[in-house]
Protein backbone atom coordinates (compact mmCIF):
# COMPACT_ATOMS: atom_id res chain seq x y z
CA UNK A 1 0.00 0.00 0.00
CA UNK A 2 1.30 3.43 -0.95
CA UNK A 3 1.69 6.04 1.75
CA UNK A 4 -0.53 9.09 1.42
CA UNK A 5 2.55 11.29 0.97
CA UNK A 6 3.63 9.27 -2.09
CA UNK A 7 0.36 9.81 -3.96
CA UNK A 8 1.08 12.62 -6.41
CA UNK A 9 -0.36 11.39 -9.73
CA UNK A 10 -3.73 10.19 -10.96
CA UNK A 11 -2.22 6.73 -11.44
CA UNK A 12 -0.90 6.65 -7.85
CA UNK A 13 -4.35 7.57 -6.57
CA UNK A 14 -6.16 5.07 -8.78
CA UNK A 15 -4.00 2.19 -7.52
CA UNK A 16 -3.84 3.24 -3.86
CA UNK A 17 -5.74 1.08 -1.41
CA UNK A 18 -7.78 2.23 1.57
CA UNK A 19 -7.03 5.91 1.05
CA UNK A 20 -10.53 7.10 1.91
CA UNK A 21 -12.44 10.06 0.53
CA UNK A 22 -10.03 12.49 -1.11
CA UNK A 23 -9.15 14.56 -4.16
CA UNK A 24 -5.79 15.17 -5.80
CA UNK A 25 -5.18 18.85 -6.53
CA UNK A 26 -2.06 19.80 -8.48
CA UNK A 27 -0.23 16.74 -7.17
CA UNK A 28 -1.27 17.19 -3.53
CA UNK A 29 -3.73 14.84 -1.83
CA UNK A 30 -6.55 16.45 0.15
CA UNK A 31 -8.47 14.25 2.56
CA UNK A 32 -12.18 14.87 3.12
CA UNK A 33 -14.57 13.63 5.75
CA UNK A 34 -17.62 11.63 4.66
CA UNK A 35 -20.58 13.67 3.49
CA UNK A 36 -23.48 14.31 5.86
CA UNK A 37 -26.94 12.80 5.50
CA UNK A 38 -28.65 15.88 4.03
CA UNK A 39 -25.78 16.35 1.57
CA UNK A 40 -26.13 12.76 0.39
CA UNK A 41 -29.91 12.94 0.11
CA UNK A 42 -29.81 16.13 -1.99
CA UNK A 43 -27.08 14.72 -4.27
CA UNK A 44 -29.08 11.51 -4.71
CA UNK A 45 -32.27 13.41 -5.61
CA UNK A 46 -30.43 15.40 -8.27
CA UNK A 47 -28.71 12.29 -9.60
CA UNK A 48 -31.96 10.33 -9.72
CA UNK A 49 -33.86 12.97 -11.70
CA UNK A 50 -30.91 13.70 -13.99
CA UNK A 51 -30.25 10.01 -14.65
CA UNK A 52 -33.88 9.31 -15.52
CA UNK A 53 -33.87 12.21 -18.04
CA UNK A 54 -30.51 11.26 -19.56
CA UNK A 55 -31.49 7.58 -19.98
CA UNK A 56 -34.91 8.44 -21.45
CA UNK A 57 -33.30 10.69 -24.09
CA UNK A 58 -30.13 8.57 -24.59
CA UNK A 59 -27.93 11.60 -23.95
CA UNK A 60 -24.97 9.99 -22.19
CA UNK A 61 -24.17 8.91 -18.64
CA UNK A 62 -24.74 10.32 -15.17
CA UNK A 63 -22.07 9.46 -12.62
CA UNK A 64 -22.44 9.20 -8.86
CA UNK A 65 -20.37 10.93 -6.21
CA UNK A 66 -16.76 9.87 -5.85
CA UNK A 67 -16.28 9.29 -9.58
CA UNK A 68 -12.86 10.74 -10.34
CA UNK A 69 -12.23 13.03 -13.30
CA UNK A 70 -8.69 13.93 -14.36
CA UNK A 71 -8.92 17.65 -15.09
CA UNK A 72 -5.26 18.62 -15.09
CA UNK A 73 -1.92 16.86 -15.76
CA UNK A 74 1.61 17.57 -14.59
CA UNK A 75 0.88 18.14 -11.77
CA UNK A 76 -2.25 16.00 -11.71
CA UNK A 77 -5.67 17.04 -10.45
CA UNK A 78 -8.40 14.46 -9.91
CA UNK A 79 -11.69 15.89 -8.67
CA UNK A 80 -14.89 14.03 -7.78
CA UNK A 81 -18.15 16.01 -8.04
CA UNK A 82 -21.27 14.95 -6.16
CA UNK A 83 -23.14 14.27 -9.44
CA UNK A 84 -21.88 14.59 -13.01
CA UNK A 85 -23.02 14.16 -16.59
CA UNK A 86 -21.00 13.21 -19.70
CA UNK A 87 -22.46 13.35 -23.23
CA UNK A 88 -22.76 10.20 -25.36
CA UNK A 89 -20.24 11.33 -27.98
CA UNK A 90 -17.55 11.49 -25.29
CA UNK A 91 -18.28 7.85 -24.38
CA UNK A 92 -17.70 6.44 -27.89
CA UNK A 93 -14.92 4.17 -26.61
CA UNK A 94 -17.00 3.07 -23.61
CA UNK A 95 -16.84 4.05 -19.97
CA UNK A 96 -13.22 4.11 -18.76
CA UNK A 97 -12.29 1.63 -16.04
CA UNK A 98 -10.18 4.22 -14.23
CA UNK A 99 -10.71 7.92 -13.74
CA UNK A 100 -12.50 9.74 -16.55
CA UNK A 101 -10.04 11.67 -18.76
CA UNK A 102 -11.32 15.23 -18.76
CA UNK A 103 -14.06 17.16 -17.08
CA UNK A 104 -17.73 16.18 -17.12
CA UNK A 105 -20.03 18.30 -19.28
CA UNK A 106 -21.95 19.15 -16.11
CA UNK A 107 -20.51 18.97 -12.58
CA UNK A 108 -22.70 19.28 -9.50
CA UNK A 109 -21.17 20.29 -6.18
CA UNK A 110 -23.42 20.05 -3.10
CA UNK A 111 -22.27 22.42 -0.36
CA UNK A 112 -21.33 20.82 2.96
CA UNK A 113 -21.38 22.75 6.25
CA UNK A 114 -17.56 22.74 6.38
CA UNK A 115 -17.02 23.92 2.77
CA UNK A 116 -15.20 27.23 2.46
CA UNK A 117 -16.31 29.73 -0.21
CA UNK A 118 -12.78 30.05 -1.62
CA UNK A 119 -12.49 26.27 -2.01
CA UNK A 120 -15.86 26.08 -3.77
CA UNK A 121 -14.87 28.93 -6.07
CA UNK A 122 -11.63 27.11 -6.92
CA UNK A 123 -13.55 23.92 -7.72
CA UNK A 124 -15.96 25.80 -9.98
CA UNK A 125 -13.09 27.57 -11.77
CA UNK A 126 -11.23 24.28 -12.16
CA UNK A 127 -14.21 22.46 -13.68
CA UNK A 128 -14.92 25.30 -16.11
CA UNK A 129 -11.26 25.70 -17.10
CA UNK A 130 -11.06 21.95 -17.75
CA UNK A 131 -14.02 22.05 -20.13
CA UNK A 132 -17.25 21.65 -18.16
CA UNK A 133 -20.11 23.53 -19.83
CA UNK A 134 -21.66 24.23 -16.42
CA UNK A 135 -21.18 23.71 -12.71
CA UNK A 136 -24.10 23.72 -10.31
CA UNK A 137 -23.31 24.69 -6.73
CA UNK A 138 -26.22 23.39 -4.68
CA UNK A 139 -26.62 24.85 -1.19
CA UNK A 140 -29.05 22.78 0.91
CA UNK A 141 -28.81 25.21 3.84
CA UNK A 142 -29.93 28.15 1.72
CA UNK A 143 -32.13 25.98 -0.50
CA UNK A 144 -30.54 27.51 -3.59
CA UNK A 145 -28.48 26.66 -6.67
CA UNK A 146 -25.89 28.80 -8.45
CA UNK A 147 -25.46 27.61 -12.04
CA UNK A 148 -22.04 28.70 -13.31
CA UNK A 149 -21.54 28.66 -17.09
CA UNK A 150 -18.41 28.47 -19.22
CA UNK A 151 -19.05 31.97 -20.59
CA UNK A 152 -18.73 33.37 -17.05
CA UNK A 153 -22.44 33.83 -16.47
CA UNK A 154 -24.09 32.72 -13.23
CA UNK A 155 -27.78 31.99 -12.76
CA UNK A 156 -29.28 31.88 -9.28
CA UNK A 157 -32.23 29.65 -8.43
CA UNK A 158 -34.24 29.61 -5.20
CA UNK A 159 -36.28 26.87 -3.54
CA UNK A 160 -39.43 27.68 -5.55
CA UNK A 161 -37.65 27.87 -8.92
CA UNK A 162 -37.15 25.31 -11.67
CA UNK A 163 -33.50 24.57 -12.45
CA UNK A 164 -32.69 24.40 -16.16
CA UNK A 165 -30.06 22.18 -17.75
CA UNK A 166 -29.12 25.00 -20.11
CA UNK A 167 -26.53 24.20 -22.76
CA UNK A 168 -24.94 21.54 -20.54
CA UNK A 169 -28.07 19.34 -20.48
CA UNK A 170 -30.54 20.78 -22.95
CA UNK A 171 -34.20 20.13 -22.18
CA UNK A 172 -33.63 19.09 -18.57
CA UNK A 173 -35.56 20.91 -15.89
CA UNK A 174 -35.92 20.19 -12.19
CA UNK A 175 -38.20 21.89 -9.67
CA UNK A 176 -35.91 22.57 -6.71
CA UNK A 177 -38.76 21.67 -4.36
CA UNK A 178 -38.06 18.05 -5.35
CA UNK A 179 -34.44 18.03 -4.21
CA UNK A 180 -34.37 19.96 -0.97
CA UNK A 181 -35.32 17.45 1.68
Amino acid sequence: MASIESITTAEDLLHAQDVGRCELVLGELFMMSPAGSRHGAVAMQIGEHMSRFVKHHALGMVFAAETGFIIHRNPDTVRAPDVSFVRTERLADGIPIGFFPGAPDLAVEVVSPDDRPAELAAKVAGWLAAGSAAVWVVDPGRRSVAAHHRDGGVELFGAGDVLSGGSALSGFSLPLSLIFV
